[in-house]
């Protein structure tokens, strides 16, 4: 009687990792498991995959969704997509040590993907680092087409066009050129790009992703966001000129509806109703995104999307309390756990000894006290953990046993006048259960910039440019911006006395831990903070399952 490739030991695995033999397991399994009716899936603008992640974790035992072909235009973060695209291949057998010891530094990127060739040759080509709206996007046409073979029927187009002229901070930086300038700004129609493909392969539903300063956003008068829906829903009339290359009759026309649609025609709905609330999904951030669910008008939808129980948002505390600790480390002087504590001492006896807040002042001489133990500043990887906080639900999405510690988990280095701010930050978020705005600062703590003191008197938008993530809330939007300081994304612990590392954003963000981040650090952040979250992702997921049955059913 032959061994099933589900319950091969690890032993075998061993074995046969480094020989064909483990690659004819994982191509056996893949046909043995591929009796649930497989959805493909194409990602464009994909970063470094939380669309794909939570779409391929969002099936069941009847259904599941394949991504088939991931386009990005980043070499870091296509770098990173062909890592978790090859992650998912080795899954379907149970995945090798090899792939660990990758993420420990133990062997190459080479050395992995030579290993298992199969598993190498799926996650590469299901990989495009390519540019939508390039000079020609014939490569990119041509892989759709060639993913798609004999599977036109039922599948689905998922991604996320640059939000940068949407953003409203974006828009800010922009509109500060001459205004003709601006209105013609390319970055304002990278959604066409997306049109193209919906115009020329014309799938049965896509999903489309972008920030909530969309629905505000304006051209010469006009409602980028009315103007965008008009175009999705009917993208072979707004693009004349783009070719079918499948075969299908006539222009394509969708329904463009909210996530949570019940009925309705488009005309009805609210902009707001096309907001979804990352924290009313298990997602541990307060973060609302623009989604835009787009079903060609010979499909039924209605009465597919009643809305479901919302969930209870995890606090940052649950989070991220169970990572191992660090330190900061010093920037512009030399670095060592002995000058980083000096530092800290300093900051006490010049900063704090005579603060008025008692209860501030206090929370920091304990947290002085127990940052000389923190030695640590991480890197690539980072062994051990601490006590796991997490419901239990969360940690069979989150934890992974083989790990034993955490990957992308590396301290910045901070200037040593910024140390004194965040301990300020972080133990007055201990205190008073919130971020402090600049009001709330001493005189002598005040940011070292020149509209500080201005933003502090008048109550303006950056009047907490130093933010503490506290414990017992779900955190603020992780953004790119994560990527540039850190100042917004400040530890709760002030013992540590530093902003989050990759690991902890990509945990807030519900990136899995043995998802790893390529690229710089600077790299890795904006990957991060650019990302859907994958549990917001496969929420959105499960409800285009329900679609998908209909239209199984129906035929």
């Amino acid at each position: 009687m032959s061994t099933s490739p589900m319950h091969i030991s690890l032993a075998q695995r061993l074995e046969c990792s480094a020989s064909a033999r483990y690659d004819e397991l994982l191509t056996r399994s893949s046909v043995d498991m591929n009796k649930k009716l497989t959805i493909p899936v194409i990602d464009l603008f994909a970063g470094p995959g939380g669309l794909a992640e939570g779409f391929s974790t969002a099936g069941d035992r009847d259904l599941e969704f394949e991504v088939l072909l991931s386009v990005e235009k980043d070499p870091a973060a296509h770098r990173t997509l062909t890592l978790r695209s090859f992650y998912r291949e080795l899954a379907r057998t149970g995945v090798p040590p090899e792939y660990y010891g990758y993420l420990r530094g133990e062997i190459s990127w080479r050395e992995l993907f030579t290993r298992f060739p199969v598993a190498c040759q799926k996650a590469t080509s299901a990989c495009l680092c390519k540019e939508l709206g390039s000079d020609d996007d014939s490569e990119i046409h041509a892989a759709i087409e060639a993913r798609l073979r004999g599977r036109r029927d039922n599948w689905v187009l998922i991604g996320g066009p640059p939000c940068q002229a949407y953003s409203i901070v974006g828009r800010s930086r922009m509109s500060r050129r001459p205004r003709e300038k601006f209105e013609a700004d390319a970055r304002h129609y990278l959604y066409r790009q997306y049109l193209t493909i919906l115009a020329k392969f014309g799938p049965p539903a896509f999903v489309m992703e972008n920030v909530k300063g969309l629905l505000s956003s304006r051209i010469n008068g006009d409602s980028m966001f009315r103007r965008i829906l008009k175009d999705l829903s009917a993208p072979g009339e707004a693009l004349p000129g783009v070719v079918s290359a499948v075969g299908h009759r006539g222009p394509r026309h969708y329904r463009v509806v909210p996530i949570d649609f019940s009925g309705g025609s488009p005309d009805e709905f609210d902009a707001r109703d096309f907001v979804m609330r990352a924290e009313d999904h298990g997602v541990p951030q307060k973060r609302h995104r623009v989604i835009l669910l787009g079903v060609r008008r010979d499909l039924e939808v209605d009465g597919l999307f009643e809305l479901e129980s919302e969930q209870d948002a995890p606090a940052v505390l649950e989070m991220i309390d169970d990572l191992p600790r660090l330190r900061s480390q010093l920037s512009r002087e030399p670095d060592s756990p002995e000058s980083w504590h000096a530092a800290l001492q300093q900051a006490w006896q010049v900063d704090f000894a005579k603060l008025p807040d008692h209860r501030v002042r206090s929370l920091v001489r304990d947290a002085i006290a127990v940052a000389r133990g923190i030695t640590d500043v991480g890197g690539r990887y980072t062994k051990g953990s601490g006590r796991v906080r997490m419901r239990q639900e969360l940690r069979d999405w989150f934890l992974d046993e083989n790990l034993k510690g955490a990957c992308n988990h590396e301290s910045r280095p901070h200037r040593r006048d910024d140390l004194s701010r965040y301990l300020f930050v972080s133990a007055f978020g201990l205190a008073h259960g919130r971020t402090p705005k600049l009001a709330d600062f001493p005189e002598h703590l005040l940011p070292d910039h020149r509209n500080a003191r201005k933003a502090r008197e008048s109550h303006e938008l950056f009047d907490d440019r130093f933010r503490v993530q506290v414990g017992h809330e779900p955190a603020t939007t992780v953004t790119s911006h994560v990527a540039k300081d850190g100042h917004y994304y400040i530890h709760h612990d002030p013992s540590q006395c530093r902003s989050w590392t990759v690991r902890e954003a990509a945990r807030i963000q519900t990136f899995p831990d043995n998802y790893f981040f390529e690229g710089t650090r600077t790299q890795q952040y904006v990957q991060v903070g650019n990302a859907v979250p994958p549990l917001l992702a496969r929420a959105i997921a499960r409800k285009v399952a329900r679609l998908v049955r209909k239209w199984v059913t129906d035929r």
